[in-house]
């Protein structure tokens, strides 16, 4: 059976710019600054009438959609910086970090 046409193969890339839950700013993964990929998630996950939990919930599961889908062509660096906008985006919901939450 035919899987389809190319253009379908990395639907990743698609949803991460077209997500149906968040209107995400243009290139918000490529900042160097996790605190500002942070604010920028919880600003998109705020705003946001279509997502299905609490903006919070969207913005995080946002950030851990792309780092899994890209994962094995992200840098250790960009992991790096993804990981500790997962913390920051904890900080700028409020979120109480633990110590099984902290970055190395």
């Amino acid at each position: 059976m035919k899987r389809g046409n190319a253009p379908n193969k990395f639907w990743s890339g698609a949803v991460t710019q077209k997500s149906n839950a968040l209107d995400l700013e243009q290139k918000v993964f490529q900042s160097k600054d996790p605190k500002k990929i942070a604010r920028s998630l919880k600003r998109s996950a705020e705003i946001s009438k279509r997502r299905k939990g609490t903006p919070f919930q969207s913005a995080m599961s946002m950030l851990n959609f792309y780092i899994n889908r890209a994962g094995k062509n992200l840098s250790a660096s960009k992991v790096k910086i993804l990981t500790r906008a997962k913390d920051e985006l904890r900080k700028v919901f409020g979120r109480a970090t633990h110590k099984a939450y902290a970055s190395p």
